[in-house]
């Protein structure tokens, strides 16, 4: 968590690699608490408008949220919540994530739809708030580590390739 802004608005940070794995037996039981910790959460610390950081990398397919739950979340947030909330932001999305949310856009209201940006780095994320205040779990600094060398690998290994310098030339 952190503040931004003249108001010190909220930042909420929620990282999904520390969500229960699915295969327990009371997974149900267990994100049902936590949604409901999360909504008192937030019911306390927000008065003003806030921001939700999604940190979705270094998450397994078998720890990220259901569509069923995330679909309750958003039904039991109420409205005040939902009106004050200025961004959701989804660091390294995954296609998954990005699907989910293009099946259910036409369910969830274009307001909240507006809301959603995805961001692919850290780096990136850097840009749009600020992050001197927040904590970002290791293991998903490890991983914006790793996705930008892989990037920066593809991009020079691209850049060797004389087809494409030639194309680029051109």
């Amino acid at each position: 968590t952190g503040y931004y802004g003249d108001g010190l608005n909220a930042i909420i940070v929620f990282a999904a690699c520390f969500l229960p794995d699915s295969s327990r037996t009371d997974y149900n039981y267990v994100m049902e608490n936590l949604f409901l910790y999360v909504i008192s959460t937030l019911e306390l610390m927000v008065a003003e408008d806030y921001m939700i950081v999604y940190l979705n990398g270094a998450t397994p397919r078998r720890r990220m949220p259901g569509l069923g739950w995330m679909k309750k979340c958003y039904q039991m947030i109420d409205r005040r919540l939902r009106k004050n909330l200025k961004s959701f932001i989804i660091v390294h999305p995954s296609w998954f994530i990005r699907t989910i949310l293009a099946v259910t856009r036409p369910f969830i209201s274009s307001k909240f739809s507006s809301k959603i940006q995805y961001v692919n780095t850290l780096a990136e994320l850097r840009e749009m708030i600020p992050m001197e205040y927040m904590h970002i779990p290791d293991s998903i600094v490890k991983y914006d580590e790793e996705k930008c060398i892989k990037r920066r690998m593809r991009t020079s290994c691209l850049s060797n390739d004389p087809e494409i310098t030639s194309m680029e030339q051109e």
